[in-house]
């Protein structure tokens, strides 16, 4: 029996990851640390999932000292903890760099200081990104971290620092670090919560179908594009969390084989259906353009900034995520094979304003 501290509840993995710890282990319990605001949506969650008996919500704030707590709140959080699983983070591409900062840096520091303070902690499970290599290109290890690189966002560098701040501990905290690409819809399913991240792609395609206009594909055709399904990530996550060889390891939650942005862009046309891409367009200029209101609403809202992705040439080695989770017989499915489900929910679900692109947290 343990008692898991969950960040990022109820957030798009914070959600499956709590399903998943309780699903594992019949006598865990979980203690959700959300925002104030985020109270109300955390319980009827926390219903869905258990009922409610063995989920505890409670409201506080990361990026404030001792989590947002008052004194006994915290002292008895510190002395029930086992495991901390800290997944919350701003991670809107457009994010400013106060508001980065305070949550992804601040907020992890603060979570660090919980760790040390937790009398039973076992293992710290910390949610980096594939994207702290920011423009680094070529092979990126998961052994690595600092190696000169800039970063394309406040959301890159802030989650650089943040990991930065982890590692400089993992000798005191027990933490496994999970550095996941981008991540995409249910791989049987395909159930996601917002249409953002590569399905901006499937809302390019579906704008230029359905106004009948030429679908074009945009920028460096060969660059790789690495997204997971969010089941894949929750389901590493947990085996990662128990196992003893993941202590003090850093691994890559990514594609080992993913498709170009040419080859992913080109099998979800065909899957829509749409016409195939016939030509390219420079990337300078479609970001330039999509920077234009008027431009970014006919594309079904994708940003600017979603455009450096798919033309950043790239890869994530994951030789040793490969290894640790080869024991629990897990692999990253490859995108081909779970496309037409992620195609399948993006056109039941493409008119839900529920589902469309907006900043949210982890």
């Amino acid at each position: 029996m343990s008692t898991h501290l969950v960040t990022g509840f109820p957030g798009f993995i914070g959600r499956r990851l709590v399903a998943a710890l309780l699903e594992r282990e019949a006598g865990d319990r979980v203690i959700a640390l959300v925002e104030p605001r985020m109270v109300e949506p955390a319980r009827e969650a926390a219903m869905a999932i258990d009922g409610g008996p063995r989920i505890e919500v409670i409201a506080g704030d990361i990026a404030e000292p001792r989590l947002g707590l008052g004194a006994d709140r915290y002292e008895r959080l510190a002395a029930e903890v086992e495991v901390v699983h800290h997944l919350a983070a701003v991670y809107d591409l457009a994010v400013p760099a106060a508001i980065a900062h305070r949550v992804n840096v601040e907020g992890t520091g603060n979570v660090l200081a919980f760790c040390r303070d937790a009398e039973r902690l076992e293992r710290l499970s910390y949610a980096s990104t594939a994207y702290v290599a920011g423009d680094r290109t070529g092979v990126v290890y998961e052994h690595e971290l600092d190696r000169g690189q800039g970063f394309k966002n406040h959301y890159e560098a802030t989650k650089f620092q943040a990991e930065v701040w982890v590692r400089s501990m993992i000798d005191e905290i027990p933490t496994t670090i999970v550095r996941p690409a981008i991540v995409v819809g249910d791989s049987r399913t395909g159930e996601t919560q917002k249409f953002d991240g590569p399905y901006y792609m499937l809302r390019f395609i579906a704008a230029s179908a359905g106004r009948d206009l030429p679908v074009s594909n945009i920028g460096r055709g060969a660059a790789p594009f690495n997204v997971v399904p969010v089941d894949f990530i929750v389901t590493a996550m947990v085996a990662l969390c128990g196992s003893e060889d993941a202590a003090g390891e850093t691994v890559h939650l990514c594609d080992p084989d993913p498709l170009s942005s040419a080859g992913m862009f080109a099998l979800l046309a065909e899957l829509y259906p749409a016409r195939q891409a016939s030509w390219r367009l420079p990337p300078r200029l479609v970001e330039a353009a999509l920077r234009l209101g008027p431009v970014r609403r006919l594309y079904g809202g994708t940003p600017a900034e979603s455009v450096r992705y798919l033309n950043h040439p790239a890869r994530y080695d994951t030789r040793r995520a490969t290894e640790l989770l080869g024991a629990s017989d897990l692999r990253c499915p490859r995108f081909a094979e779970y496309a037409p489900a992620v195609v399948r929910y993006f056109r039941e679900h493409e008119g839900d304003p529920a589902l469309a692109p907006a900043a949210r947290s982890r």
